[in-house]
């Protein structure tokens, strides 16, 4: 289990930091244990600051606009600080080998950088562990979005930010849904419907699925009430104490999941083996499947669904409160033992500044960590837009939870794809949970 839990949080790394930087990890970086993956950039002479993250600057002549966007924050910092920003990044020579994550541990606990590109779980970790700097004084910290706050605070302390807030929701093909007569559905109930409309007439296979993104739909239904609901505090309070069970929550979303296998209206088998996009991709775009799930940056890239031959539209995922965005972040860290703090944390304010936020969301055009920073976005997510503007959204990693939820989601869900009953894995929720709370 602890296996597949490394390869989920590597390939997390390609999919979930894809909405903030690319679509897969690339090279550059210095390290201790597997050198032979890691490659030292040329730091700055005389104020370095070290950057860790799954990304490399920018080749002259190479088009990535995720990466062009950042590259034009690290310069802002630069030219105002006087700094040198080096890239140290993680080269996946041999996935097998060491995760992105694992890297990363190591190099935060050896206090190898300064500001490193972190995911929810090792945000958590690391933030338990007392290994990452207190970023709420930094004066961007004013200026964040609530939900931000929340889904990086450990034991009081906001340590990781993001440039960026990945949503995900539903990919609808409107062409399709218009066809039938169909609206976009709200709850899981019409969500039913709709796949049944669709098999009926002769999409066998309404629901395009991966082995990496079916836990939304989990997520969705069972936090819709714990984050909209007004007691957050208290509910996660509870959990966090062992006083209620994460299995409670759960186990509507996967008893959900398991409708839409025994109905056929997603492929187990696939989805099983399937890589997020490539899998279920190419079906969606040829309009023989009417649905999928994916982040929010997909829509904006043309390598993934931003160029259909059809009217698209992106909304939350169906929960009984209605459509429901699913928000995992990423986020900046630094090193509570960083060589150059007092350089890492000016530069990492001026990066995660509104002014530079302005610039990195309207090249990327997606949603800011910054209450003040807005972006036009394509009329496609408008809907899913729509929704998180009025603070209807589910948290899909938060670091108050004491127990990671994005990772062990993913993972017991697969446990469902591959044939394991709802009990068994409501029953793996509890053994983690209760092993979780043992620490």
């Amino acid at each position: 289990m602890k296996l597949q839990h490394k390869r989920y949080l590597q390939r997390l790394a390609a999919a979930c930091l894809a909405g903030t930087m690319a679509l897969s990890m690339i090279s550059c970086g210095g390290g201790q244990q597997g050198d032979k993956n890691l490659i030292t950039s040329q730091a700055g002479e005389e104020r370095p600051v070290n950057l860790f993250s799954p990304m490399e600057k920018t080749l002259p002549g190479v088009e990535n606009v995720a990466r062009n966007a950042f590259d034009l924050t690290i310069a802002m910092a630069e030219e105002q600080l006087g700094v040198t920003v080096a890239y140290r990044t993680y080269t996946a020579e041999d996935y097998q080998d060491k995760t992105y994550d694992d890297v990363t541990l190591d190099r935060v606990r050896s206090n190898m950088d300064d500001i490193y590109l972190l995911n929810p779980d090792v945000i958590q970790i690391l933030g338990e562990e007392g290994e990452l700097a207190d970023l709420s004084g930094l004066e961007c910290a004013k200026n964040l979005r609530e939900v931000v706050k929340v889904a990086n605070t450990v034991d009081g302390k906001l340590v990781a930010i993001p440039q960026e807030m990945v949503a995900y929701g539903l990919f609808l093909n409107m062409d399709l849904f218009k066809k039938y007569g169909l609206e976009p559905p709200n709850t899981p109930e019409e969500f039913l419907e709709c796949c049944q409309v669709f098999q009926q007439n002769g999409y066998q296979t309404p629901v395009g699925a991966n082995r990496w993104w079916l836990e939304v739909f989990v997520l969705a239904i069972a936090y819709a009430d714990l984050y909209n609901g007004g007691n957050t505090a208290r509910e996660i309070a509870a959990l966090n104490s062992g006083e209620a069970k994460y299995s409670d929550y759960m186990r509507p979303g996967f008893e959900f999941l398991q409708q839409l296998i025994d109905h056929g209206y997603i492929d187990p088998e696939k989805a099983l083996v399937s890589e997020a996009i490539e899998g279920e991709g190419p079906d969606f775009m040829a309009q023989r499947t009417p649905i999928v799930m994916a982040y929010w940056g997909a829509a904006n890239t043309d390598t993934a669904y931003g160029a259909p031959d059809f009217e698209m539209q992106v909304v939350g995922l169906p929960s009984h409160l209605g459509q429901m965005p699913v928000m995992p972040t990423t986020g900046f860290g630094i090193g509570a033992n960083s060589q150059h703090m007092e350089d890492a944390m000016a530069a990492l304010d001026v990066i995660l500044s509104d002014e530079a936020l302005r610039t990195y969301t309207n090249v990327n055009k997606v949603i800011s960590s910054s209450k003040n920073v807005e972006a036009d976005c394509i009329p496609a997510l408008k809907p899913l837009n729509d929704r998180i503007q009025q603070n209807y959204y589910v948290l899909g990693s938060n670091a108050g939870m004491k127990l990671e939820q994005w990772g062990n989601t993913c993972i017991i869900v697969r446990e469902l794809l591959a044939g394991a009953t709802v009990d068994e894995c409501m029953a793996r929720f509890d053994q983690l949970q209760a092993e979780t709370l043992a620490k």
